[in-house]
């Protein structure tokens, strides 16, 4: 993204996912969000002393399957070190991370753009840390509250950061980087990845390059926007960003390395407090962990169990016939991939079944709040509908009021169409019967037909779907009325 006065927008992300473990990173209490204040609390993440750490296993296995699935080098051997820093939701006084030896470095996420252009961006690292407990402030924001209460239930929970390069050009480049990864971490399992529970939030860092610049990205001053939860939040806190960096720059000043908050009452991001730079947190290593060495064979092992992701699963969609933007759609949710894909094996054809999926059944799903996973028309009862379909049994119109029925009962396809009578009408004897009374009780829509009016004749089909309650073969129907109507004498 060029600015009109030439700057371009320099944009780096460092995404903090709550991993889903039943416990936190280094002792036994629960990890599940919802407690009352305090109370998933022990001596360990309350930092009292004498309590020692214990590494979940787990997490480590977690974190290495999210490194793999973005193409990291998973290092056989990690360590962990202190973080120092004061703040009253962090009870040590410290926080473990991982600084210099991550257990991931090195990967890359390919990112789709408009107009069907890429843009790959960077992973420079996946570090394991611990969470900070949580500050909740009385009052309408952080900037005016009055007081603030600290709950330490968050305290210890584990958590994997991804630290991208600074590839990305723009807010909306942000934004499409973010729902890429969530769409793949979605696949892996790793993470429930809610937003409004706080398991997933991003620290954007942005810097304006001025046109002429020719050092290192590093050297440029850089902002970092914290703690933002939301994706629009990301965008909307980098524009505002964008905005304000312009403006000291078109004023002569001179942009400040500084952390910001994003407001999201305003839409503008506040200073919080100058960049720190790495000594100013005095990292150490973790005196009380050993370090972490992985079997070469766990590694490998959590590599072949790596699902299809997002952008081979995209790629094998439109192989099979699907639109780009159906793909995308598709490999988006996990839960429709699994659903297309045993829709799929019961036989039914991929272009009507993505049709019926993205369709009518969604709209159902949407207005129930629901997801596939959870559908009450599972993946062999919509085959079955669409079986139904494909041999006549029902017209596009009746399948959808049986999927509607279905949605609403559980009751198959099949069950339903026996029980309501609905089967579509193709006897050609039958069908003929109806077709001679409409022509015989509608002569001036036949005359305009023979007129050369076109129109007409789908007005002769409605009324015969009609009279059979809409269970007549449309393509019957239109056969038969383009017959009687060519035998007709023309007009004079």
């Amino acid at each position: 993204m060029i600015l009109d006065n030439g700057a371009e927008v320099i944009i780096g992300l460092e995404v903090h996912v709550e991993l889903a473990t039943r416990t936190k990173l280094f002792c036994a209490c629960p990890s599940a969000f919802g407690a009352p204040p305090n109370t998933a609390v022990c001596p360990v993440c309350l930092g009292l002393p004498g309590a020692l750490p214990q590494l979940n296993r787990e997490v480590v296995r977690l974190a290495a399957r999210a490194g793999l699935a973005l193409g990291c080098e998973v290092r056989l051997t990690s360590r962990f070190d202190r973080k120092n820093y004061f703040y009253p939701d962090l009870p040590k006084g410290y926080q473990i991370t991982q600084y210099e030896h991550p257990i991931c470095e090195w990967g890359a996420l390919e990112v789709p753009l408009a107009d069907d252009a890429v843009r790959r961006v960077a992973i420079r690292r996946i570090h394991i840390e611990e969470e900070a407990g949580k500050l909740i402030h009385e009052g309408d924001s952080l900037w005016g509250a009055t007081g603030s209460l600290v709950d330490l239930n968050r305290a210890g929970l584990p958590l994997i950061e991804i630290v991208t390069e600074p590839d990305l050009r723009s807010p909306e480049e942000a934004r499409r980087f973010l729902r890429e990864l969530v769409s793949v971490l979605s696949y892996l399992d790793v993470s429930d990845l809610r937003m409004e529970e706080g398991s997933i939030r991003c620290d954007a860092n942005l810097s304006l390059k001025p046109p002429g610049f020719s050092g290192a990205l590093e050297d440029l001053a850089r902002v970092e926007v914290k703690n933002v939860n939301s994706i629009r939040n990301v965008v909307a806190a980098l524009e505002s960003e964008v905005k304000r960096q312009r403006a000291v720059l078109d004023a002569g000043g001179r942009v400040e390395r500084e952390t910001r908050g994003f407001d999201e009452g305003t839409g503008t991001t506040l200073p919080q407090r100058s960049k720190e730079a790495a000594n100013d947190y005095r990292y150490f290593p973790e005196p009380d962990l050993p370090v972490l060495m992985l079997d070469p064979s766990v590694v490998e092992a959590e590599r072949e169990r790596l699902p299809v992701l997002p952008p081979a699963l995209r790629a094998e969609l439109v192989g099979r016939g699907l639109t780009s933007k159906e793909a995308a759609v598709i490999a988006s949710d996990p839960g429709a991939s699994r659903y297309l894909a045993r829709v799929l094996a019961e036989g039914a054809d991929t272009r009507l079944a993505v049709t019926w999926m993205l369709g009518d059944l969604a709209r159902l799903l949407n207005e129930a709040h629901v997801g596939y996973g959870a559908s009450p028309v599972g993946p062999a009862a919509l085959a079955e509908l669409l079986q139904l379909m494909a041999q006549g049994t029902l017209s596009g119109r009746l399948a959808k009021e049986v999927l509607d029925r279905m949605f609403a009962t559980g009751h198959s396809a099949a069950a339903i169409v026996e029980d309501t009578g609905m089967a579509q009408i193709s006897d050609q004897d039958v069908l003929a019967t109806e077709v001679d009374r409409a022509l015989a009780q509608h002569p001036a829509a036949v005359a305009d037909y023979r007129a050369g009016k076109a129109a007409a004749l789908g007005f002769l089909v409605g009324q015969v779907m009609k009279a059979t309650r809409g269970q007549a073969s449309p393509d019957v129907v239109n056969r038969l009325l383009r017959e009687r109507l060519a035998a007709l004498a023309p007009s004079s």
